[in-house]
């Protein structure tokens, strides 16, 4: 749980305090099954107008958590990127990352894998078009210039490899898998990668 506020991290604690309240809710209940007068009660503020002193409403509100979970996923995989030079290593680094989150910040991997954030987030850019998604696909590239990946659109192989991780973190997330995460991990891994990897 830690790691989810890291995952959302401002520069003020009663704001970090309302994004989180509003990840729990909005991950729980839903969007919109989620109040702004629910946020300031879990958040513990003295009124609902309290909000409003740090976004205008509540889609602002849900844009700033969502930017902040895939700024966030964006930066780990720069580091990723930096610190492994073939595209497996990446890709696994990644995939370890994910599954560290199943554990850390449920409700931050919740919201970017379950939540259709286009109904109510329409002018933000949809997951696959924002720059984290772009970094796997570059490492994806890299794999298939080096040969470690078989030669299809980079975005097919993404789907494939990552269809594989996310459904295993979903099932995971949803209880569906009712083991510790790490158990599944290395499974995940080598389906995914077998899917994608050059024979």
């Amino acid at each position: 749980m830690e790691q989810e506020k890291i995952l959302i991290q401002k520069k003020n604690d009663t704001e970090d305090e309302i994004l989180r309240c509003a990840l729990n809710l909005f991950v729980n209940k839903g969007y919109f099954n989620t109040s702004l007068s629910e946020i300031a009660h879990d958040a513990q503020l003295a009124q609902t107008q309290d909000v409003y002193e740090f976004f205008e409403n509540k889609q602002q509100l849900a844009a700033t958590l969502y930017n902040s979970i895939v700024d966030s996923l964006s930066i780990s995989i720069d580091e990723i990127r930096r610190r492994n030079k073939k595209a497996s290593e990446q890709l696994h680094s990644l995939v370890n990352l994910l599954f560290k989150l199943t554990e850390e910040a449920p409700n931050a991997l919740r919201f970017l894998l379950t939540i259709n954030a286009a109904e109510f987030l329409p002018q933000e850019k949809p997951f696959l078009q924002t720059p984290a998604v772009n970094k796997m696909l570059k490492m994806i590239q890299l794999g298939i210039n080096s040969g470690e990946i078989r030669s299809l659109a980079p975005m097919l192989i993404y789907g494939y490899f990552f269809g594989i991780i996310n459904t295993t973190l979903e099932l995971i997330l949803n209880g569906t898998l009712d083991k510790k995460s790490d158990l599944y991990q290395s499974q995940a891994w080598l389906a995914a990668w077998n899917t994608i990897a050059k024979k």
